[in-house]
Order: structure tokens, then sequence, then C-alpha cells
């Protein structure tokens, strides 16, 4: 497989809003190629540290790669970043200037087609980030009833003719199971009217996509990622989130909202609700420039929150 450029999305926005301190410590909760975390490191000093997570362990491969002449400035995870509280807990870290969450999937994941994430090769069924464990795409499709099939298209790819695509899926998964992408695609096509095919993204876009994130848990992950970092941000400590569909940011805003309202505690200083941590940056998310998009088609839909750590210890 050639070598993929791989390009940081709304990367000036988001140095600017991480804020970064000489010295200071940061969490790549998306670790991916290291495209992002190699700008904050060659930023933060010799004595800046990072601690980056990515449950995709070829990506992780890629990033040590990558960032190698930064030595033993990073600490590598290869755990889903839902676990960064208990990460950061058992790594003795009381305290981080900032957190960075790039969300979706990788360019190198997509356009890699042994990995079945896209609709454009023919390959094995599997869409797994972390391909130790876990269930396939094809598990999905292949096992699920009909209604649950249907329903997962519509929440997470918010396909209008979900139901159709998991009857057609159904009916031709009675003859015989769904092993490749290639096999899904032809289905879908065959789903969706010709009228609808004509116009809009590729017909199979959004299934693929309401599998990947099923498959991953990605919509599970977000708020808990969210919640298990935020305690750990100091005061003025940051936090940037890219997102790059409307499912995640709903998840991004409703938990900074949350985040960021009154503490309901009777004693503040000993929290245990989990409100008051965060002061919001970004009234509305920021967008990529036409000038990025133009370069970087995987940057149209990105959107960019931010807030910042209003606590001045952590309650840990």
């Amino acid at each position: 497989m050639p070598e993929i450029e791989h390009r940081p999305v709304m990367l000036q926005e988001t140095l600017e809003l991480l804020a970064l301190r000489q010295g200071g410590t940061y969490v790549d909760c998306t670790l991916g190629a290291g495209g992002h975390a190699g700008e904050i490191l060659a930023r933060i000093g010799s004595q800046g540290r990072l601690i980056g997570f990515d449950k995709d362990r070829e990506a992780l491969e890629k990033a040590k790669e990558r960032l190698s002449v930064f030595g033993d400035r990073v600490t590598y995870v290869a755990r889903d970043f839902r676990h960064v509280g208990e990460v950061l807990k058992d790594l003795g870290i009381r305290r981080v200037d900032g957190i960075l969450f790039d969300l979706g999937v990788s360019s190198f994941q997509v356009l890699d087609p042994k990995r079945g994430f896209s609709y454009m090769h023919d390959a094995p069924l599997d869409m797994r980030m972390d391909k130790t464990a876990g269930v396939t795409a094809a598990d999905l499709v292949n096992r699920l009833p009909e209604k649950e099939l249907s329903a997962l298209i519509i929440r997470y790819g918010e396909e209008r003719w979900a139901k159709r695509i998991a009857s057609f899926i159904v009916e031709r998964r009675e003859k015989r199971p769904f092993t490749t992408t290639g096999e899904l695609v032809e289905v879908i096509k065959d789903a969706i009217p010709a009228a609808a095919r004509r116009k809009g993204p590729h017909p199979a876009k959004r299934t693929f996509q309401a599998l990947r994130i099923a498959v991953n848990d990605e919509l599970g992950s977000i708020a808990e990622g969210l919640r298990g970092g935020v305690p750990y941000l100091g005061k003025g400590g940051r936090i940037v989130v890219i997102s790059f569909h409307s499912l995640e940011d709903r998840i991004v805003k409703k938990t900074f909202q949350e985040l960021a309202s009154p503490c309901l505690c009777d004693d503040p200083d000993n929290c245990t609700c989990g409100r008051g941590r965060l002061r919001i940056l970004t009234r509305k998310p920021l967008v990529p420039s036409s000038r990025e998009i133009e370069q970087n088609p995987r940057a149209r839909s990105a959107k960019l929150r931010a807030a910042e750590g209003c606590t001045p210890d952590c309650n840990i």
C-alpha cells in the first residue's frame, strides 16, 4: 500500500485554542498518524510531554515512526480513549494542560483496502479499529434481526432508505452470508431507488458510516472520554474536540454544556457531580476555511469546539 499523505484538520485553530505552554503535559486522545501530536510536541519544548491514545495498533505503530524524533517525551497508549481518566491515574498524572480529540476515522484507515472501512474498495467486511476485539461489520449484517439492523442504520447513518436496505440485506444473507464490502455495496445500491442514487453522496456512505460507528462504539466513547479527561484539566487547561458529523457534534456540545453548568454540590470544593469544571470558549463550533477545504476535502464536514478548565485543582 502506498504511503498516504496525512493533513491534520484545522491545525492552526487547534494549536491556538490549546494555548500551548512550554513544558506542559498534553493528551492526544486520537493519535492517528501523529499530525496534530507532532505539531504540539514541536511547540511545548524539551520538557513537554504528550500521552497519545489509539486503539488501532496499526495507527499507533505509524505514529511511533513519525514521532520517534521526540523520544521518551511521548507515552503511547493502545486503548480506547474512553479510558483516558483511568490511564492518566495509572500513570500518576494529576494535571494536564490540554486534551485533544480528533474524532472519526483516519485517512489511512479509509484508504487501506484491507481494513474494510471504504465502500470504494472490495475488502473483507471488518471495520474494526481494534482488530483484536469486538464484532465485525460482517457479524452485524449477517446476524442482526431486520428491525435492529434498520434501526442501527437510521440512528447512526441517518439513512432515509434504512428499512429497504435492511430488508434487502436480510433477503440476500438467507442465500449466503456477506463477507466483503463489495457484496454489501451492491445490495445497498439495489435497495435504493435509481432516482435517489443519482443525487447526493455515494449510496453506501450512510450505511457504512452507521456500521463503522456501531462496530467501534464511537458515540459511546465520546461522552465517556470527555467526562474522564476533563477532571484532569488544571485551571486554564484547554480541551479541543474536532468532530466530523452531526451525531458526534451533538454529543460534544451537550457534554460541554453539562460540564460547564453550575456545580450542584453543597460543597463545591469537594465536587462529586462533575459540573462547573469548564468554561466554553466556542459559543458556536468553528469550521474550516474555504482554502483548507479546497486543499483537504476531508476537512469539509469538520466542526471544532473548545473549552477551558476552571477549577484550581483536580478533585480526583
